[in-house]
């Protein structure tokens, strides 16, 4: 298994240190530590491999390895290997639920707690948000995938993925607007980075698709 650190992650924490707000960051990059680590937990119980570990801006990125078999145990339109995607995706979010629910089980003083829940339901959100490849965008892809197969998966995910960055661009500038929070620019800044990162690898994999048609 790789191991690999974005050295991104020393700029945000030089930038949330000068803005004030370093140690909601730092909790926000613990519990996004545990949430990856939700993930992990289910590939593994799903018998799938870890390939890469990598350290990023908001936590942990994990990638697995799968197994052949998956490709060929059919489900719907799609396959095995994408309802163990979903499951997957599906874990981290959980994880951070589980947190919430224990955290107000047990004796912590209220700021403590008031911090760890709201830590945990700003992880929640921003990794629901349906924009690939973030969790939200990776289970509508694979629902998406086992209804109506691959292709129609990746155009309609690619298109629910940028009307949902223009709206939440738009919900945001008025939010920095009233809120003065440089964390909400950074955040959909970071979000505006994964959208188009992914986008090339869209444009690529719709020139394989063409090719392939007119051949």
């Amino acid at each position: 298994m790789r191991f690999r650190v974005d050295l991104r992650i020393f700029l945000f924490l030089i930038l949330f240190y000068f803005t004030r707000q370093i140690e909601m960051y730092l909790m926000v990059l613990v519990f996004g530590f545990i949430h990856e680590l939700g993930h992990l937990l289910a590939g593994i119980i799903m018998q799938m491999k870890p390939n890469k570990v990598s350290i990023m801006p908001f936590g942990l990125s994990i990638s697995f390895k799968v197994k052949p078999k998956d490709y060929n145990n059919k489900i719907g339109k799609g396959n095995l290997l994408e309802l163990k995607k979903i499951i997957v995706a599906i874990a981290g979010p959980l994880t951070n639920i589980i947190i919430i629910f224990i955290t107000q089980k047990i004796q912590l003083n209220i700021f403590t707690q008031i911090m760890v829940i709201f830590s945990n339901i700003v992880i929640i959100l921003f990794n629901l948000i349906p924009i690939y490849p973030m969790d939200g965008g990776r289970i509508l892809k694979g629902i998406l995938h086992i209804a109506f197969g691959k292709k129609r998966a990746i155009e309609y995910t690619h298109k629910i993925s940028f009307i949902v960055i223009i709206l939440l661009t738009v919900i945001s500038s008025i939010g920095i607007l009233y809120l003065e929070n440089v964390a909400i620019i950074v955040a959909i800044a970071y979000v505006w980075y994964i959208f188009l990162n992914e986008e090339k690898q869209y444009k690529m994999k719709k020139n394989i698709y063409e090719i392939i048609e007119n051949y």
